[in-house]
């Protein structure tokens, strides 16, 4: 009965929650901008500071962030849906809180691999948290519109963050004065999710009831139907070509990323440019990543989802591949932007296709399952760039990670099926877990 009262008094829809959508957009300003103080300068502090000259050693700290990342993002979204997504977002924020102190004051380079740890705690629920309830808040019309601005406020925050910390550390030092905003963003993200975001759950579930299914379409297997994390995880996974389109591509963006988080600031390092310089190349990408999801959010709600995230890959191989073959500061700086024209049309465009297949039901574990995947892809970025550098040279590591892309792009184009406007019967018939409880 307090189910249906609660559900009866709200709207769905952007214009109708615009207050709380734009509490949920400046909440993941904070989200971002914590993880962008460590986008310049970390691998920076472990070459210069700790003495590290393996670029594995380096690395480890992504490796650390980008596995629990994509652990707790499978399980946070799947709590969120019996304990609520507020509950989760003030716990994101909570656990986020030691991380800049741990850097300022971090005597071993073990304790980076720690501060990641926290983070990429506090990244997957906060970031997750803030996507999945925009999402619960403005319903299936506008959903590409929604996620491209989530994540442009976001990316705009860590590529502001990526250039101040590596402008702050070429005036005083790489440690402790560019974590000092670190502090600052914690704290300020804990209290805005504390008092001003309110509960969305209760947007899933009227969607949900207005998500009218169709009869049960033939030729569908039942253990193809989804009742638990399990069933949804292995849909996510590799059972549905579309959900597992959007789950390697997630997973090999941020393998992308995750090389050049690590290992763009020690090759740039290596050619000569200073802490500055690099702060301002490791801004450029997020910067237009993040202001272009403005354009690419909205467009793949008219145009469709399929093919800006095969382009975006292609896009994302072309400036990778840029940068390593023509080592010069002009070219460095347009890969970086044809780096964030490609992850803009591909990252909120994935957000939406999962958004399509998924019965709001299960939605917010689906996106989990998907984030999951994609957020290891930042261990195995850093893993596999870290390896290749050390047996073969950065420059080998940057171009395999080219052609990872590429081939990503072109399974989309080759497996993907359309999925904007998909019917519950045309995604493959995949039903409701509750239609068959």
């Amino acid at each position: 009965m307090g189910a249906n009262t609660e559900t009866s008094s709200i709207r769905l829809g952007l214009r109708e929650n615009l207050g709380q959508f734009s509490f949920l957009v400046l909440i993941n300003v904070f989200v971002g901008m914590m993880v962008g103080l460590e986008r310049t300068v970390v691998p920076l502090i472990g070459e210069r500071e700790f003495g590290l000259v393996s670029k594995t050693a380096i690395v480890s700290f992504i490796v650390s962030f980008g596995v629990t990342k994509a652990i707790c993002n499978l399980f946070a979204a799947h709590v969120s849906e019996t304990v609520g997504r507020k509950k989760v977002l003030v716990l994101g924020w909570l656990i986020g809180l030691p991380v800049p102190f741990i850097i300022i004051f971090a005597k071993h380079w073990f304790w980076f691999d720690v501060a990641n740890m926290l983070l990429g705690v506090n990244q997957a629920l906060c970031w997750s948290m803030t996507v999945i309830m925009k999402v619960d808040l403005v319903g299936p019309k506008r959903r590409g519109f929604a996620l491209g601005l989530n994540e442009f406020a976001g990316y705009l925050a860590l590529g502001f963050t990526a250039w101040i910390t590596g402008y702050i550390a070429s005036i005083y030092a790489l440690r402790p004065q560019p974590f000092y905003l670190g502090i600052g963003v914690a704290f300020a993200g804990l209290l805005l999710s504390l008092f001003f975001a309110k509960e969305t759950r209760h947007y899933a579930t009227l969607e949900a009831k207005l998500h009218h299914a169709p009869a049960e379409s033939g030729g569908v297997d039942h253990f193809l139907r989804p009742r638990c994390l399990r069933e949804i995880f292995a849909l996510a996974s590799w059972k549905d070509r579309n959900l597992f389109s959007c789950s390697q591509a997630g997973l090999v963006n941020n393998l992308n990323d995750g090389m050049s988080w690590g290992i763009y600031p020690l090759f740039f390092a290596s050619l000569g440019l200073g802490v500055a310089a690099i702060g301002t190349i490791k801004a450029v990408y997020p910067v237009a990543w993040s202001i272009l999801q403005l354009v690419t959010g909205p467009l793949s709600d008219r145009w469709g989802r399929k093919w800006l995230i095969a382009g975006g890959m292609v896009v994302q191989a072309g400036g990778i591949w840029l940068t390593v073959q023509v080592p010069i500061y002009a070219a460095w700086m347009i890969g970086a932007v044809l780096q964030g024209i490609g992850t803009a049309m591909v990252y909120p465009t994935l957000l939406a296709a999962i958004s399509d297949v998924a019965h709001p039901e299960w939605r917010a574990t689906a996106m989990g399952a998907y984030r999951f995947w994609r957020d290891l892809g930042y261990a195995f970025g850093a893993l596999i760039s870290g390896v290749i550098a050390d047996l073969l040279g950065m420059r080998a590591a940057i171009q395999v990670v080219a052609v990872l892309t590429l081939l990503s792009g072109l399974q989309v184009a080759f497996r993907m099926r359309e999925t904007r406007g998909l019917t519950r019967r045309e995604a493959e018939g995949i039903p409701s877990p509750a239609a068959h409880q």
